[in-house]
């Protein structure tokens, strides 16, 4: 594995707030305080001490505010933005003379204030939006007209996801409260369409007072102090668990809490399963690789029992770690490579590359060599049936001890920006655009909990 923070003009020295992988082309898509999306080709090198960079494509005007979120369709035919002042557009590739060209096809008006995360359903036909007007709104992206509305959550919609399986769709919000809806179609003259509702709302868990049988309850997440107006959450690639960031666990009333992300099994979506804490700072993006591996057979204590492996980032807002299900410590800590909050995570869909973007202006990118994180299982010997509930694979606890994990146990890299770039001050505070620079975590224990 190599890389490092790429150093070049990316969003004009604004914060960069998002980044996306064409799933097809593998084409790097951003978006930034600049108010433009940057199209870009990622580079290789044989060069083993030479990081990977990129190489300029085009530029998407037609924003006239920051760019927070962006993802393409499963088919890679359309993009969609959002961006301040609930701002939302869907973008479509058109193939000319002179290359690709991408042009505006839809606005879609509803959200009356900023756009901070959005996710595609997996056929394409839907989009799911979240919005500092703390609502979230499914659209139908062939018609351009809103489809649904959730407007249960009490403040900022930080993150959204959508189950691949089609069953689930998840929101999360700085209420403190992650919602997980269920879709129960509803009939109109014979008709049946999509209707999700409320299932679960993700509050709070018990935890034990001393040693006496009595317990309390504690938040599992974080509340708006959050330095961070993302709260990027995702489901696996399979939809047997979900991932969600911002966690702050307390094992105890009177204990310290603890930043982490917590894994959510699809056979019970009301609670928790396990929790992935250590991080000296908050989680505020996941993100799975959408390559599927061969097991290596070398772990036999993993908590998650799939007939493959996952992988996946979790990104601090100053850090990443990489997992995989098979092994209980990450793979990979990157630290120290940005002087400012990061703001998302992508992988290329080899999983040969992962981008990091920063409110610092700067986005990191890594490259993995040829079956370095394991050997891909070919999409037709995929099997289909993990994600179904009553198959979806048990986690199992890990307490021992002797399973923790240093950061010094995966693979490292710690790197600075040659120059620190400050912020415009007359960013709006309110904004995602506007950010506070945060410093190298503390090097901390890292071991996966299951939470009973």
């Amino acid at each position: 594995m190599k890389g490092g923070t790429v150093q070049i003009n990316w969003h004009d020295t604004k914060p960069v707030l998002t980044c996306d992988f064409h799933p097809i082309s593998g084409l790097l898509a951003t978006g930034g305080a600049d108010y433009d999306i940057k199209l870009w080709a990622t580079v290789s090198t044989i060069d083993q001490k030479k990081a990977p960079g990129v190489t300029y494509q085009s530029s998407l005007s037609y924003h006239s505010s920051a760019v927070n979120a962006l993802r393409f369709s499963p088919s890679g035919e359309q993009l969609a933005s959002g961006a301040d002042g609930g701002e939302l557009i869907l973008w479509k590739s058109h193939t000319t003379d002179a290359g690709e060209v991408w042009k505006v096809l839809k606005s879609l008006v509803f959200h009356r204030k900023d756009v901070l995360d959005l996710q595609w359903s997996t056929d394409g036909a839907y989009l799911i939006s979240g919005s500092v007007d703390n609502s979230c709104i499914i659209w139908d992206a062939n018609k351009g007209s809103v489809h649904q509305i959730l407007d249960a959550h009490f403040h900022y919609v930080q993150g959204v996801a959508w189950d691949p399986l089609g069953t689930y769709a998840a929101s999360f919000s700085s209420d403190r409260t992650c919602r997980i809806y269920i879709n129960k179609p509803s009939k109109t003259k014979g008709i049946e369409k999509t209707n999700y509702v409320c299932q679960h709302v993700i509050s709070k868990a018990e935890s034990q007072i001393n040693d006496e049988s009595k317990s309390t309850r504690s938040h599992l997440f974080h509340d708006e102090t959050l330095p961070s107006f993302f709260r990027r959450l995702a489901w696996s690639p399979d939809g047997s668990f979900l991932l969600v960031p911002a966690g702050s666990y307390k094992s105890a009333p009177t204990s310290e809490p603890v930043n982490t992300a917590y894994v959510f099994s699809r056979k019970d979506l009301s609670r928790p399963a396990l929790m992935l804490p250590g991080a000296s700072k908050p989680v505020v993006a996941v993100r799975f690789c959408p390559t599927k591996f061969s097991l290596l057979g070398t772990n036999t204590s993993s908590s998650f029992k799939l007939p493959y492996r996952l992988i996946f980032a979790v990104a601090t807002l100053n850090s990443l770690y990489i997992y995989d299900t098979e092994s209980i410590q990450p793979i990979v800590i990157v630290a120290g490579v940005h002087y400012a909050a990061i703001t998302d995570i992508a992988w290329s869909p080899t999983g040969k590359f992962l981008a990091l973007s920063s409110r610092d202006g700067y986005c990191t990118l890594l490259e993995f060599e040829n079956k370095e994180l394991g050997v891909p299982i070919p999409s037709s010997e995929e099997k289909q049936d993990i994600g179904d509930a009553d198959k979806s694979p048990v986690l199992e606890a890990v307490n021992d001890s002797s399973n923790a994990a240093s950061l010094d146990s995966g693979k490292e890299i710690e790197e600075k920006p040659q120059k620190e770039k400050e912020e415009s001050k007359d960013e709006k505070q309110a904004s995602p655009s506007a950010g506070v620079p945060t410093s190298k975590p503390a090097k901390r224990r890292i071991t996966p909990m299951a939470i009973d």
